[in-house]
């Protein structure tokens, strides 16, 4: 867009074509502050004014604390212990269990998260779908066996069903409540 250059006429007109030149130049937003002008022979209070005097209409008001956090679904806490973080105080509690029962020998290998492909990738509808899978929250060895744990504090839907499908390949997750 092309601008144009700034309307200039001659000092002391009142109009310029059809529009009425208007006389006053006073720095008010309204016709009340330029008749005061006009009466009183004082200039109105401006933006300035407010700046000079410590007011700032654009200041950020204080901060107001942050709404709770909304807890978890199932009202589980995340929590952190020696680098690790864990889905919830009961798992990290389970861990502990289970570092000590490795340290006096009772289990071997013992593993954390470990990932278990219950279907392979299919294409449905021409899209690529991923592997389902589950995660077990603790694998370990006792007494020659291999024993998947799971941590649980609700039994949910698709928990059911992916316990089924690991008991079709012969594996059995063992709950810790």
């Amino acid at each position: 867009m092309k601008r144009t250059a700034a309307l200039h006429y001659p000092e002391g007109a009142t109009h310029v074509g059809t529009a009425r030149v208007r006389e006053d130049r006073t720095v008010g937003p309204d016709f009340a502050s330029r008749e005061l002008m006009r009466r009183t022979g004082q200039q109105p209070t401006s933006e300035f004014d407010d700046i000079a005097s410590g007011y700032d209409p654009f200041a950020t008001a204080p901060r107001v604390p942050a709404a709770k956090k909304k807890p978890a679904k199932y009202r589980n806490e995340k929590c952190e212990s020696g680098g690790i973080k864990f889905d919830s105080k009961r798992e990290m509690k389970r861990w502990h269990e289970l570092v000590q029962m490795q340290v006096r020998g009772e289990i071997s290998e013992l593993e954390l998260q470990v990932p278990f492909v219950l279907a392979d990738p299919v294409v449905i509808a021409g899209r690529k779908r991923p592997a389902l899978r589950y995660v077990a929250d603790f694998v370990y060895e006792k007494g020659g066996e291999t024993v998947i744990e799971d941590v649980k504090g609700r039994v949910t839907e698709g928990y059911r069903i992916k316990r089924h499908l690991m008991a079709a390949r012969g594996l059995t997750i063992v709950e810790v409540k």
